[in-house]
């Protein structure tokens, strides 16, 4: 668990050798101080005032040293934690980024954000706290141990005793901290979840006034949270009391001990302000080394997540060697088969075609047909069950995944757009993009209508959510990202159907016209939106009951006559 943390540390030696160093000295600046005291006090019982001075300056230099040293050691272990931190936090993104769709519907999205931020905001702890506490405490407590049997070294037995308490007191208590901490997490991540789909469904929320009811889903997660908390906050309210009260009785049986014994050791008077600064440095490293124990338990929760994450191997494997072989937009399902994960009914169904390269190919088919998880697996959003896919010939497992995403674009209905400007997103489907391939993508997807109005035009903003535009106007930008990169194959999964039917027409005509040999697959629900394609493809219950022109579906395929009618009764005519 620690071994990809320890990498990552290894990047920053100077500042880890720093803070280690700098902890060291001001650790035993910490040690010598009760020891200068007593000299000191020895000084004063003889009225040696050139020995008090000289002590004096002694412990100043020593307090100086000791407080320059502290800021050093914070210094050096936030500059390691906030590095390490920042170089963990890009590789689980890097890693995230790497996975299938079916590797995050594993773990959910809001899980890997909160793994994202507040697990790691945990790992910075735990290196600040490895850094500037866990070292220090068996340095201040072996140190502080043997420094107070030296002091008064017929009372070495009061030392163990109160070790012992306290050790017992740590632990008991520490598995139970454990337990509360990996539940924490998980009512976290529960709370986290509920939040974000509340507020990405708002407007659903808004519409069926269900406020009343995401607030209690809400609050039940927050409750048991804060349950939670309150747990963890008890066990820590019982360990410091617990904790002081054990120094507080050592304090007074050391003083009582030596006061029994003054006449046989009257030495032992300048003796015990050290004492009992050694044993309150002990028990207190002791039981502070408990507390930081205890986040540490927690961090270590933390970093077990990101670790799961990181570790994980992603669905899909890509062959990473770049291939110079121009492949054309020729697409072959052999034989194939797909369930999804943790399903036990096929999606597809042993699915065989073949489409020519330049081909437009409609899908048509019932809701739930399994039109989707075709074009899905066509881009390689999820590998085959069984069967074989052919994008140019060739086995789209041994297509390198920059070619595939070069070749293949895909515009699904739920559209997506980014924050930023429209340049922004339109270059997500090239970042090369100049203003030429822009204008050419919006005068194809009819988003140049809209855009011209801006006098900003491809700097015009978008705001969160794409909230400034309408959904028309996503859809359109949506096809226009699609297909800015030229793709040999372009997949439009319904991605229409927020627009009019003359707008619709005027981008079918686009895309017929301004494609060039690109083979186009269109997912629609509309038979409308496909009957001018070369071929169309009829699914129900993940297989392909017909294919053929509209022409020839409409003589022999049941199924197809049955939507095309049902829809021409409802349209009143196609």
């Amino acid at each position: 668990m620690m071994r990809n943390l320890m990498s990552h540390v290894r990047n920053y030696r100077i500042p880890v050798w720093g803070s280690v160093i700098s902890l060291i000295i001001a650790a035993f600046c910490s040690l010598l101080q009760p020891w200068l005291l007593q000299d000191t006090l020895n000084c004063l019982m003889k009225n040696d005032a050139a020995g008090i001075k000289e002590y004096g300056i002694f412990l100043l230099l020593l307090a100086a040293i000791g407080v320059v040293c502290g800021i050093l050691n914070i210094w050096f272990a936030a500059k390691t934690a906030q590095g390490v931190t920042s170089d963990v936090r890009e590789q689980l993104y890097r890693k995230i980024q790497s996975f299938s769709f079916s590797n995050i519907e594993k773990f959910s999205v809001g899980t890997l954000i909160v793994r994202l931020i507040n697990d790691m905001n945990q790992v910075t702890n735990i290196i600040m706290t490895t850094l500037m506490q866990v070292l220090r405490m068996p340095i201040i407590l072996i140190g502080s141990f043997v420094m107070g049997i030296v002091t008064l070294p017929r009372y070495w037995w009061v030392q163990i005793l109160l070790l012992l308490i306290v050790s017992l007191v740590l632990f008991f208590v520490f598995p139970s901290l454990d337990k509360l901490f990996s539940k924490y997490q998980v009512w976290f991540d529960e709370c986290n979840t509920v939040a974000r789909e509340s507020m990405q469904g708002v407007r659903v929320v808004k519409s069926f006034n269900q406020q009343d009811q995401e607030t209690e889903k809400f609050t039940a997660s927050s409750n048991e949270l804060n349950r939670l908390n309150i747990k963890i906050g008890y066990v820590f309210s019982i360990l410091m009391p617990a904790f002081t009260l054990v120094v507080c009785i050592g304090t007074a049986l050391i003083v009582y001990l030596v006061g029994k014994n003054i006449e046989l050791y009257p030495k032992d008077i300048s003796a015990i302000s050290s004492y009992v600064g050694y044993l309150n440095q002990m028990l207190s490293s002791l039981a502070f080394g408990g507390m930081m124990l205890a986040q540490y338990s927690r961090g270590l929760v933390s970093l077990k997540r990101i670790d799961e994450v990181i570790e994980t191997e992603p669905d899909l494997k890509f062959n990473h060697e770049e291939s110079n072989v121009d492949l054309k937009g020729s697409v072959e399902f052999d034989d194939v088969s797909f369930k999804y994960p943790g399903s036990s009914k096929e999606a597809l169904s042993h699915v065989s075609f073949k489409v020519n390269s330049g081909e437009t190919v409609g899908i048509v088919g019932r809701t739930g047909s399994g039109k989707s998880t075709l074009v899905s697996l066509l881009v390689r959003l999820y590998d085959p069950t069984s069967g074989t896919i052919r994008l140019g010939g060739c086995d789209l497992r041994d297509v390198n995944e920059r070619k595939l995403r070069k070749m293949a674009a895909l515009v699904q209905q739920k559209t997506l757009l980014f924050s930023g400007t429209i340049a922004d997103n339109l270059r997500q489907g090239d970042e090369n993009a100049t203003e030429e391939d822009m204008e050419r993508a919006i005068e194809i997807s009819q988003a140049k209508e809209f855009i011209d109005k801006y006098p900003d035009r491809f700097e015009h903003v978008v705001e969160e959510r794409s909230a400034n535009f309408s959904g028309g106007q996503q859809q359109r930008l949506s096809i226009a990202r699609g297909i800015i990169g030229k793709p040999k194959v372009l997949i439009l999964d319904d991605s229409t159907s927020a627009l009019d039917a003359e707008s619709e027409r005027k981008v079918q005509a686009g895309l017929e016209q301004k494609l060039g040999d690109a083979t186009v697959f269109i997912i629609a629900e509309k038979i409308f939106s496909v009957m001018h394609a070369d071929k169309i493809l009829v699914m129900d219950d993940g297989k392909i009951k017909a294919m053929g022109t509209h022409e020839e579906l409409l003589l022999t395929s049941p199924l197809y006559q049955e939507i095309y009618e049902t829809q021409r009764a409802r349209e009143g005519g196609i």
